[in-house]
């Protein structure tokens, strides 16, 4: 039963491996493609689609290679340490990367919101490629805390990670609210049927359309990465265990998953991102006339 349940999770993984790849590389390109949202949420979109498919490229493939040698049971060896200790180094780099990713991209939507006329402003993207680097430099640190200090790196990491948490939610529910302002602006707005409103009122749909979008990024991301965090809280006030070990290998491979995910919630819920892609897709495909 063991060995096809690893077996399963091995084939689950080598699949989304491969999509992590072709649908964030596809994304990529689309992104960097002139698109009509703001540039400070294309770069942040750009650094999440990255690190979801150094998540194909890296985390995935060393994480199967250390499932196919656990199955032949070659787990005393030297090989299967560095295997194990690479994918646990790049799964931690990536995943916060895609982490702190998330907690960006709610912040900028937050602001959208609320600064209005001021956001292109203050939220430059040079300001957000800042942000990004530091993204990845704590990222980073966070890999080599398992290095420098093994005791405490758990606590860190769940510390770091409920902040996170809650700050997401915080920003997502102020959205939620001023997004319910709006609505009932646009509606007075046009019912005013005011030629000088016009403007206003597609800003104001665009903005909360783009927050619905990266809301929904955030509500996978919660699903795909809460369980990873509640193995670090259990296997720290319980201990391990054989049963948690099992736990910790399904929450790894749905970590993972979110990195194939997030390119098709960027192409369902933003509709430039979506076209950018179905022309390069159209491109990519052969004709039937040639």
């Amino acid at each position: 039963m063991m060995q096809s349940l690893l077996i399963a999770n091995c084939v689950f993984n080598a699949f989304f491996s491969f999509t992590a790849i072709t649908l964030n590389i596809v994304t990529i390109i689309a992104l960097r493609k002139p698109l009509t949202i703001p540039k400070a949420l294309k770069t942040l979109l750009l650094s999440m689609a990255v690190s979801d498919l150094g998540v194909g490229l890296l985390a995935q493939p060393f994480y199967i290679t250390g499932l196919v040698m656990l199955i032949k049971e070659n787990t005393q060896t030297l090989t299967f340490e560095i295997t194990r200790n690479i994918f646990y180094s790049t799964g931690i780099f990536l995943a916060y990367a895609t982490f702190f990713g998330v907690v960006a991209l709610a912040a900028e939507r937050f602001l959208a919101v609320y600064l209005h006329l001021r956001y292109q402003e203050l939220v430059t993207n040079k300001r957000v490629v800042a942000v990004v680097i530091w993204i990845w430099i704590i990222s980073a640190i966070l890999m080599l805390l398992p290095i420098w200090i093994p005791n405490v790196a758990t606590i860190i990491f769940v510390a770091v990670e409920s902040v996170c948490y809650l700050t997401t939610a915080f920003f997502y529910f102020k959205i939620y609210l001023a997004v319910r302002h709006h609505s009932n602006q646009i509606q007075v707005l046009q019912a005013q049927l005011a030629q000088n409103n016009e403007g206003d009122i597609t800003n104001a749909a665009r903005e909360r359309k783009a927050a619905v979008g990266t809301f929904y990024v955030y509500l996978v991301f919660l699903i795909c990465f809460l369980p990873t965090t509640c193995f670090w809280i259990i296997e720290r006030s319980a201990g391990p265990s054989t049963m948690l070990l099992q736990f910790a290998r399904y929450a790894n491979t749905l970590m993972f998953l979110n990195s194939s995910l997030n390119p098709l919630i960027y192409s369902w819920k933003m509709k430039h991102v979506r076209h950018a892609i179905i022309e390069i897709l159209r491109n990519i495909m052969p004709h039937p006339h040639q």
